[in-house]
């Protein structure tokens, strides 16, 4: 079964709110978040059969965006090559992941896989392509293809992997932010890895929010726990104090407690990524994650995501540089966009991504 979008308007996402597989996910997520509190991103956990598998796919990701060269296009705003990346997800994920998931689960499963790496046509990503990632880790809990002694390893590991594939997409094809909420947001892109970050500091005697403004703590603790490493990489890419470029992560910092950041986190996803309908109306259902929205049927969810330009209709709820054409949103390009072209060889060819945190750019 091919996975259909279902929530299309206010009354869609209320009652998906309310949707058993809302409390499906939200479990799952808080399910992770506590098999890693008080463990370290370094630490030796052991990997499974198919934690190994899962790795090996993620690598075979990070091959294929080294494969596909961006394209010297002078623009800051998504690379076109994003596309050729995308395509050649696309036909080889259902392929490998046979050795994984039950052939007559194939098709929806690599669904959700191939939507966790951005939008084809936009060439861009947010919360919500990540928020699909977890939902492909979700099905193959409810297939039993990962059991809950996985975890641990899942979130460390898998999960973790998967975001520092991401962060090199970003930095080779300049993706941009989805409906990103700038200044006001915790990063540009990314939501998890600071609530499952939180949660790993959770228990931690001596660190606390406020740390994160040491610059010597950040360089020393980003290797074992992600929340430090997600403001590092924030940092890299934008100059300046945190409290003027990311001044939410600067008001967390004034918490008490990693329980509360932790605790926090977890309300504010459900409150700003799962309530959100600019962001789940992109979200699809079949089989493994059922839900049915009043307003949508197959028919019109597979039309409004395929149709190339939608500005026809307006059949989507825009949030600033989500879409174009610019009727439909005003495009928004990526922050690690300039910090990578800083970082660009004197052929034109791209720097390796590390090279780009020791050029950050100014903020604007």
């Amino acid at each position: 079964m091919i996975p259909v979008r279902q929530i299309l308007t206010p009354d869609d996402l209320t009652l998906f709110l309310e949707s058993p597989a809302c409390a499906e996910l939200l479990d799952f997520i808080n399910s992770l978040n506590d098999a890693i509190i008080g463990v370290k991103t370094s630490d030796n956990i052991e990997d499974s059969t198919v934690v190994q598998k899962l790795l090996t796919l993620l690598e075979n990701i990070r091959q294929i965006n080294k494969d596909i060269v961006p394209l010297d296009t002078k623009s800051r705003f998504g690379n076109p090559a994003f596309r050729d990346f995308y395509d050649k997800c696309e036909k080889q994920l259902p392929i490998w992941l046979a050795d994984i998931v039950p052939a007559d689960n194939i098709e929806e499963v690599s669904k959700y896989a191939q939507e966790c790496f951005g939008n084809r046509r936009r060439i861009d990503y947010g919360t919500g392509h990540e928020l699909n990632f977890l939902a492909f880790l979700l099905c193959l809990y409810k297939l039993e293809v990962i059991r809950r002694e996985d975890f641990r390893a899942l979130v460390i590991h898998v999960f973790f992997r998967y975001i520092e594939i991401m962060r090199g997409l970003q930095l080779s094809y300049w993706l941009e932010p989805a409906g990103s909420q700038g200044v006001w947001g915790l990063d540009d892109f990314h939501f998890l890895p600071f609530l499952f970050g939180a949660g790993q500091l959770r228990t931690h005697k001596h660190l606390r929010p406020k740390s994160i403004h040491s610059e010597e703590i950040l360089e020393e603790f980003s290797k074992d726990y992600m929340y430090f490493e997600s403001v590092r990489f924030v940092n890299s890419i934008k100059t300046g104090s945190i409290r003027w470029h990311s001044p939410m992560i600067d008001d967390i910092s004034g918490a008490k407690s990693w329980e509360k950041v932790n605790i926090g986190m977890f309300k504010m996803f459900r409150a700003e990524v799962i309530g959100k309908l600019p962001i789940m109306q992109h979200f699809i259902f079949g089989s493994l994650i059922s839900f049915s929205g009043n307003n949508a049927s197959e028919e019109a969810a597979h039309d409004k995501d395929s149709c190339e330009h939608e500005c026809g209709d307006h059949g989507h709820v825009y949030a600033f540089g989500q879409e174009f054409p610019d009727c439909c949103g005003i495009k928004v390009p990526s922050a690690a966009a300039a910090a990578a072209a800083e970082a660009q060889t004197d052929d034109g060819s791209l720097a390796k991504p590390r090279k780009v945190f020791a050029r950050p750019i100014p903020f604007d």
